[in-house]
């Protein structure tokens, strides 16, 4: 389908869209996968397909309401609902067999999923519309109180600015819950904790300003709110219009106007670990060219600028500074020898001895690296708690000089301003070792919330901690007034909010990076698992939403392997139960569905150690497979296509055994067994993407070459008259997609001696 003006319509943003075409993508995969059955109009299929293009034409309707309400995307979405339903209708013809083969299946499902995802994406266009013009208001009403000169005029406009920020506040929740992205969520989120905290502050400090017109400090207070606001509302703006289509330079003015670099700057953490990745890739490719090798030049003048905040921080220890600068000096000549070394090897070739030698250490200077960085952070953080109780109590000493000067004479106001004066100079002190201490929190941070919260938390004490004194010296101005005192306590309020902040995240991350090792092991005590190898289990623990969004892609992949896998066993239309290469394979395919449905949080396998018992019966699974199909591999005759096979089938063994050194390699902490999760999927996937060509390639030897011996595996040719297999689709809209071949399996393909079975009690924890 033409994309014109939807350029980023691949790209979904919202959970709820994403909610939306999972259950059409999961059912259209199942048509696709058995096209050949749907070519043929079979009764059940026909009618699977009228059910689709009912539900399209309900969708349909929905969206053709939208754009009768909404004539700014009328003539566009009156455009994909026609497409929707032509794609819909084409479908319907195609599962009734009008298209005699499955490329008609594939070029309508297509169609369908491009037509229904722009629809959807112009219903979200509305949405954040709406969003829009509320925000739009909010800030008309600003404006408008900006620029009040008495009171009654302010009374109405604030009670005009209040309805309008409550509107605000119900759809940034909304978009801010269905937002895929966890920086942009957490964007938001801070965005509105700036604006509900100020309302009360803009509120005191235009009374004081109106009640003293004269004083540039209570402007100050006043125009500094105002500032703050504006500017969460421009974030706000980016945030919802990233990536709408023909909007991107807007965007892109709107980021610049918030400062990119505030809200996106990156952390030492994540330049060590990008370093990191680019190193493993290095030593896997054997190698680096020019262009890799600038890249690891750029990451690494990344890492010595951003390791600056910790060196020339004054509050950073002697003992730390100077591990953090050894450390990068020692990064920097590591990475001097891998470039050197890769090329030499480029150049004149040779072992790659001494490429792993570079590899490892710059690796192991990188690792080195970052917990030197983690302690320095910590050693500063541990001092927050009692700097933010020092400083809230230096808040309350100046709203009590407040309180004295109105009962003091003249004779003792110059010595109150004295006080007044230190105080404020010993509170500066506070807040910059406070914002000090908060960026280097940002840069340990192992989380975008937790960064973009402590890039809040250091921006807003950089704005609203200096405006606690300038308060405090409107009302050293005005001892008398009655809203210079309540605008100086709303100020300490806040102060006292951003402190509690800060204090808050610095537990946080301190908890985050506690070093939590296992029970000590004695050496005279036997050990779990062979010769004291390998650990014991660790506790079973359930992925949180963040983390499945991480390997989502990588789940995704898996599943599309596994529905090639399950259209290559629907080609042996003639096997019987006694082919044991379908069984396997099919046995396969259900337990990598089965790990993808993991990472949606969905299925059976409900913790981590349910995944990894699982990977170890893939694993196995894989090993059976790759005997039956070696004792295959005798009976082909040689030539191109037993090459083929053979080239294949070696490739095997390496990736099972990669597989299982990933499931019993130990972990130690969440983090580190998330990364495990994370390489299972990742090695599961790859032999997954081997087994699947080994499949292919038996069906064409199967079908190519005169095998006088195939009964005795299994293996059925195409040309022998054998009873229809047929697939049943009748559960093909309860079961979501699952898809028929699966559906059978898991009602009885996991027999024989395959006790990973998908169906096995084995695998259910």
């Amino acid at each position: 389908m033409a994309d014109a003006g939807l350029p980023r319509a691949a790209h979904i943003k919202t959970r709820s869209i994403e909610r939306t075409l999972l259950p059409l993508i999961k059912q259209i995969s199942s048509l696709v996968a058995t096209r050949g059955e749907a070519a043929a109009g079979g009764a059940a299929v026909q009618r699977v397909g009228a059910a689709v293009c009912c539900a399209v034409e309900r969708f349909v309707a929905v969206g053709e309401t939208i754009a009768d309400d909404n004539p700014d995307v009328r003539h566009s979405m009156v455009l994909a609902c026609k497409e929707a339903r032509a794609a819909g209708r084409a479908i319907e013809r195609v599962c009734a067999g009008a298209d005699g083969t499955g490329a008609g299946m594939v070029a309508a499902a297509r169609a369908l999923l491009a037509s229904v995802t722009r629809v959807l994406l112009l219903a979200d266009m509305v949405v954040v519309r709406q969003l829009l013009l509320a925000k739009d208001k909010v800030a008309r009403s600003l404006d408008r109180l900006e620029s009040v000169t008495n009171f009654a005029e302010f009374v109405r406009a604030f009670t005009e600015f209040g309805g309008g920020m409550v509107e605000l506040a119900r759809l940034t929740a909304e978009r801010r819950a269905d937002l895929r992205d966890e920086r942009r969520r957490a964007q938001v989120a801070a965005a509105r904790n700036v604006l509900e905290r100020s309302t009360l502050m803009l509120l005191t400090s235009s009374k004081t300003c109106m009640r003293h017109p004269g004083s540039a400090s209570a402007r100050e207070n006043r125009d500094t709110v105002f500032c703050q606001m504006r500017r969460a509302m421009d974030l706000i703006h980016y945030v919802v219009r990233d990536g709408l289509p023909g909007h991107e330079e807007h965007s892109q003015e709107v980021l610049h106007t918030v400062d990119a670099a505030q809200w996106e700057s990156g952390t030492a953490l994540g330049a060590l670990r990008g370093l990191s990745t680019q190193v493993r890739a290095a030593r896997a490719r054997g190698g680096a060219d020019s262009g890799r090798r600038r890249a690891l030049a750029a990451t690494l003048r990344a890492l010595v600028e951003r390791t600056h905040d910790f060196t020339d921080s004054a509050y950073t220890s002697h003992e730390h500074r100077q591990r953090i600068l050894a450390l990068a000096e020692r990064i920097a000549y590591e990475l001097e020898r891998l470039v050197a070394v890769a090329v030499t090897l480029e150049e004149q070739g040779g072992s790659g001895a001494a490429l792993e030698s570079a590899c490892a250490g710059a690796t192991s200077a990188a690792t080195e690296l970052e917990k030197a960085l983690v302690v320095a952070a910590r050693d500063q953080a541990r001092d927050l708690a009692p700097l933010a109780e020092e400083a809230r109590k230096l808040a309350s000493d100046l709203a009590h000089i407040g309180n004295q000067r109105q009962k003091i004479a003249s004779s003792c106001g110059e010595r109150e301003s004295e006080r007044l004066h230190s105080i404020a100079s010993r509170l500066h002190e506070q807040l910059d070792h406070i914002i000090e201490v908060c960026k280097l929190l940002r840069h340990i941070a192992m989380s975008e919330t937790l960064q973009v919260s402590a890039k809040f938390a250091e921006i807003n004490l950089r704005i609203y901690g200096p405006q606690v004194v300038t308060a405090a010296r409107t009302l050293a101005a005005h001892p008398s007034s009655a809203a210079a005192r309540e605008n100086l306590d709303v100020f300490v309020d806040m102060w006292a909010w951003l402190l509690s902040d800060s204090a808050r995240l610095a537990k946080e991350l301190l908890d985050l990076t506690e070093e939590r090792p296992d029970k000590q092991q004695y050496s005279s005590l036997p050990r779990p698992g062979k010769h004291g190898t390998t650990s014991k289990p660790l506790k079973a623990v359930k992925l949180d939403t963040e983390e499945q969004a991480k390997i989502a892609k990588s789940g995704l992949e898996m599943k599309m392997m596994s529905s090639e896998m399950d259209a290559e066993t629907e080609k042996w239309q003639g096997a019987d139960e006694n082919n044991d290469i379908v069984k396997r394979a099919k046995n396969m395919s259900s337990m990598a569905f089965a790990m993808y449905q993991f990472t949606k949080g969905e299925g059976r396998l409900n913790t981590t150690q349910d995944l990894f018992t699982q990977a170890e019966y893939f694993a196995e699974e894989a090993n059976r497979l790759y005997k039956i199909v070696r004792q295959f591999s005798y009976q082909v005759p040689a030539g191109t296509v037993k090459k083929e096979l053979l080239e294949h089938l070696d490739k095997v063994p390496t990736y099972v055994q990669q597989l299982q050194f990933t499931v019993k390699e130990p972990t130690v902490g969440r983090a580190a067994t998330f990364s495990k999760v994370d390489n299972v999927i990742q090695e599961t996937k790859h032999l997954m993407n081997v087994i699947s060509k080994v499949v292919t390639t038996c069906f064409d030897c199967a079908n190519k070459v005169p095998l006088p011996w195939a009964s005795s595996v299994g293996v059925i040719k195409r040309h022998q008259s054998v009873a229809p297999y047929k697939l049943d689709f009748t559960g093909l809209s309860a079961a979501a997609g699952r898809g028929a071949a699966r559906d059978e399996e898991a009602a009885g393909g996991g027999g024989g001696d395959a006790k990973p079975g998908g169906s096995s009690s084995d695998t259910t924890m």
